[in-house]
């Protein structure tokens, strides 16, 4: 495993900035195609350390906004028809109705729909697009720092570059954005129960 973890690296290094775009355009595609982004974004933590927050961070973002603009243009009548054998979906909507954009950035901290799905469904809601946009790329961050940490200290151990003490400080800066994640979610989770959204 550290011999593949190596190689890969040495391989995205070699690309430079090309491995950067070929990352984020990858991830955005991935989320488009409903792909599960959590290992993606810790492969992203393998190769580029904590830099591939921002990959992932804007790849997502990238990928959530295709998302949405396909379903609100090209294939509404049909995404609509499959959302609407969802309870959830019908609740989703008349939220944002109330409250817009707050339950896309809720919604990012909830494990009731998956994140790439969820890209779909926004888009044919009420929600208009650019606060889907900010909601979406702020409301990824804690996520997806999580996941990149994970991967970066799996980097740093299979490259042999993780003294004692760079472990110790990246094992306590996971747990510390776990501890917020967890935090942030049922905060989330208290909200969205108020409109009955938490659930299936």
């Amino acid at each position: 495993m550290d011999e593949w973890i190596n190689s890969f690296q040495i391989w995205v290094k070699d690309l430079g900035a090309l491995g950067w775009i070929i990352s984020i355009f990858g991830y955005a595609i991935a989320s488009f195609f409903l792909i599960p982004g959590a290992l993606l974004t810790i492969t992203a933590g393998l190769a580029f350390g904590l830099w591939g927050f921002f990959i992932v961070v804007i790849g997502a973002t990238i990928g959530a906004s295709m998302s949405f603009l396909a379903a609100r243009y090209l294939f509404r009548d049909s995404v609509e028809k499959t959302l609407s054998k969802r309870p959830l979906f019908n609740a989703i909507n008349e939220a944002i109705k109330e409250e817009g954009w707050k339950v896309v950035g809720l919604m990012r901290f909830s494990p009731a729909m998956p994140f790439s799905l969820q890209n779909w469904l926004f888009g044919v809601t009420a929600v208009k697009f650019f606060p889907y946009f900010l909601a979406t790329f702020f409301g990824i961050m804690p996520g997806t720092l999580l996941y990149v940490w994970i991967g970066s200290i799996g980097a740093s151990a299979a490259g042999g570059e993780a003294s004692n003490a760079k472990l110790a400080f990246l094992v306590v800066g996971i747990i510390a954005t776990l501890v917020v994640t967890i935090f942030i979610g049922k905060k989330a989770k208290q909200k969205l129960e108020v409109h009955g959204l938490d659930k299936e």
